[in-house]
C-alpha cells in the first residue's frame, strides 16, 4: 500500500503526535508498505530515528507571510523554496509562542478555506507533488485543521482521504471571535469532504462528532495510541521509599495541570513529611509558559520543599525512560479533557502506576491497561488522596504497575496499533 502520511511539525518541540506519527510510519515501512511521512509547517522532531521527508510543505514562514502580505501570495515557487529551509523553519520555535491571538484566528480560517484562502499557492504545490511524484493509494491527514486540503486532493488524485483527530478542540477553543465561529463553520463544511476519520478513543470520537464535525459516529474509527517499546520496561531495581517519588512528564503549561500536582505534592509532603516525598517534573517548556513554571517553583520554595522538587527539563528518549524508571507513581492531572495521553502509556510501559482525572481518554485508558486509579478532576485533594493510597499500599502499587506494563506491551505496542490503522485504510481502498 502506498500512503501519503501528512503530519504537522511542532516548531522544534518534542511532540507526542510527531513521535506517534513517526512510530507508525516506521512500522508500516518495515512491513513493506510505501509510506511518505510528509511534514507541514516545520520539520518534525522525534526522539527516535526520524523517517519523515527532508522537505516541508506549507512552510511556516511562507504560510505566515502569505497571510500577512499579499505580495507573497504571488511570489515564484523557486523563491518560496528558500523560505522552506528546514533550519530556518526550526528557528520558528523561538517565536511561535509570541503569535498574536488575532493572527492565529485569521490563519486558522484561511487554512480551512484552503483553495480559497491566502495559502492556496501552498496547497497547489502539495497537490501537484502528490499527483505527479507521489501518486499514493490513500492520503492520511493527521490533524483535522488540515482537512481543508481534502477537496483539492480528491479532485486531482481521486483517492480516499482519511483525517485523524488529535486534540484540535484545545486550539479551536482558544481562538478569539469572530474567528472561532468562522473556523467551526468551515471545519464542519470541510469535514464532509473526508472519507473517514480516526480518533484515539471513544470519548474523543463522540465529542468531535457532536461538537465540532457534525458527522455520523460510524464515520470515525478508533485506533489507540501506541509505542515503540524498545528500551521500555527494563528490569530495574528501584529503591524502596522513602523518598517516595512522584513524576510528571508532559508539556509544562496550565492545561496539563502541573499546578494541581504541585498543590497535591504540598498536601502529601505535609502529611508524610518533606523528606519522605519528592516531585520530579520533565517536559517541554515554551516561552509563553515560563512565568507559569516560575510561579510554581516560587510556591514550592515558599513551602520549604525546594530540596524535594526536581525539574529535569526536556528529555531525550533514553533520558525519558531513565526518568520514568525512577518513579513510584505518575500523574498528569490535566485540566482539559485529554484526547491522547501518550505519557500515561509510556509510564505504564515501564511499570509505573498512574493517578489520573476521571475525564477524557483516561477512563478508557485505565480500563484497558488496569494500571492506575481515577480521581475527581481539577482537585488537588483528590490527586493527593489517590497518590497517598498507592504510597501506603506497596502491594497495590506493584500490582497496578505490573498489570499496566503487561497490558501496554501486549495491546499498545507499535505493531498492533499500526495494524489497526492499516485495517482502516484497507476499508477505503
Amino acid at each position: 500500500m502506498k500512503v501519503a502520511y501528512i503530519t504537522a511539525g511542532a516548531a522544534g518541540m518534542y511532540c507526542g503526535t510527531c513521535i506517534h506519527d513517526n512510530m507508525v510510519a516506521t512500522v508500516l515501512k518495515k512491513q513493506g508498505h510505501n509510506i511518505s511521512l510528509i511534514p507541514t509547517y516545520t520539520p518534525t522532531r522525534t526522539d527516535e530515528a526520524n523517517v519523515s521527508m527532508n522537505r516541508v510543505f506549507f512552510g511556516g514562514v511562507n504560510v505566515y507571510l502569505q497571510q500577512k502580505l499579499s505580495i507573497f501570495r504571488h511570489t515564484p515557487w523557486t523563491f518560496d523554496k528558500l523560505l522552506d529551509n528546514p533550519t530556518l523553519l526550526n528557528g520558528l520555535s523561538r517565536f511561535s509562542n509570541a503569535t498574536d491571538a488575532r493572527d492565529l484566528g485569521e490563519l486558522a480560517v484561511s487554512m480551512l478555506q484552503a483553495e480559497h484562502g491566502y495559502q492556496k499557492k501552498e496547497l497547489a504545490k502539495l497537490v501537484k507533488w502528490l499527483a505527479e511524484e507521489n501518486k499514493p493509494d490513500i492520503v492520511y491527514l493527521t490533524n483535522s485543521m488540515l482537512v481543508g486540503f481534502t477537496r483539492e486532493i480528491k479532485k486531482a488524485l481521486d483517492v480516499p482521504v482519511i483525517c485523524a483527530l488529535q486534540g484540535e478542540d484545545i486550539f479551536l477553543q482558544d481562538l478569539i471571535e469572530p474567528y472561532k465561529t468562522e473556523a467551526l463553520v468551515l471545519l464542519r463544511e470541510r469535514a464532509t469532504d473526508a472519507d473517514g476519520f480516526v480518533a484515539p478513543c471513544d470519548y474523543y470520537a463522540q465529542f468531535m462528532a457532536d461538537a465540532y464535525l457534525d458527522v455520523l459516529l460510524d464515520k470515525i474509527h478508533i485506533v489507540p495510541l501506541g509505542l515503540n517499546l524498545d528500551g521500555h520496561g527494563p528490569a530495574v531495581e528501584k529503591p524502596e521509599p522513602p523518598p517516595f517519588i512522584i513524576g510528571y512528564l508532559a508539556r509544562i503549561c496550565p492545561e496539563k495541570g502541573l499546578h494541581i500536582l504541585v498543590d497535591a505534592f504540598q498536601i502529601i509532603a505535609k502529611a508524610m513529611g518533606a523528606n519522605n516525598v519528592q516531585l520530579h517534573v520533565a517536559g517541554y517548556l515554551g516561552k509563553k509558559d515560563e512565568p507559569y513554571l516560575e510561579e510554581l517553583v516560587n510556591q514550592v520554595q515558599a513551602s520549604g520543599l525546594a530540596e524535594s522538587f526536581v525539574h529535569h527539563g526536556e528529555v531525550t528518549r533514553t533520558e525519558k525512560i531513565d526518568f520514568l524508571n525512577r518513579l513510584h507513581v505518575f500523574s498528569v492531572p490535566t485540566v482539559y479533557r485529554e484526547s491522547k495521553g501518550l505519557s500515561i502509556i509510556e509510564s505504564l510501559a515501564n511499570g509505573v502506576p498512574v493517578v489520573q482525572p476521571q475525564h477524557g481518554t483516561f477512563p478508557e485508558m485505565i480500563n484497558a491497561t488496569e494500571g492506575g486509579i481515577l480521581v475527581a478532576p481539577e482537585s488537588a485533594e483528590a490527586v493527593a488522596m489517590g497518590i497517598m493510597e498507592l504510597l501506603n499500599d506497596a502491594e497495590q502499587r506493584e500490582h497496578l504497575g505490573a498489570t499496566g506494563k503487561m497490558n501496554v506491551h501486549e495491546k499498545f505496542n507499535d505493531a498492533a496499533v499500526a495494524e489497526q490503522l492499516l485495517k482502516v485504510f484497507e476499508k477505503y481502498i
